[in-house]
């Protein structure tokens, strides 16, 4: 219980700072992404079985809203920043999140990715 509260306190002191520091990456600026993906945080945290619809909502804003190729790799610059920052654990449920949520992402959310290389289709 105590390291789960570590944990959210760490992704909202991250959420904060990116927010704070006003990161755009391209079109669609990164807190832009992190306040429609706030909803999520409690699946990337504690995982589950189902996502929560708020999160479903906000994740179909962010895909849906990147409808350039900058859009779309700044979405991914600003979701792989995050990924660098969660565990392997945090990391996998966020992963999960496209196919509970029956959004197709044009790339896959990682600490490896290249966003350069994102394509519009």
């Amino acid at each position: 219980m105590a390291n789960q509260k570590i944990a959210t306190l760490a992704l909202c002191l991250g959420t904060m700072i990116l927010t704070l520091s006003y990161l755009s990456y391209g079109e669609i600026p990164c807190e832009t992404v992190l306040s429609d993906l706030t909803p999520c945080l409690g699946f990337v945290i504690g995982g589950g079985e189902t996502v929560d619809p708020a999160c479903c909502s906000g994740f179909k804003t962010v895909i849906g809203s990147a409808k350039t190729k900058p859009d779309r790799q700044s979405v991914c610059t600003c979701l792989k920043s995050l990924a660098s920052e969660a565990t392997d654990a945090e990391l996998a449920n966020a992963a999960r999140i496209p196919k509970l949520c029956g959004v197709k992402v044009p790339f896959k959310i990682s600490r490896d990715i290249d966003c350069s290389k994102v394509k519009l289709h």
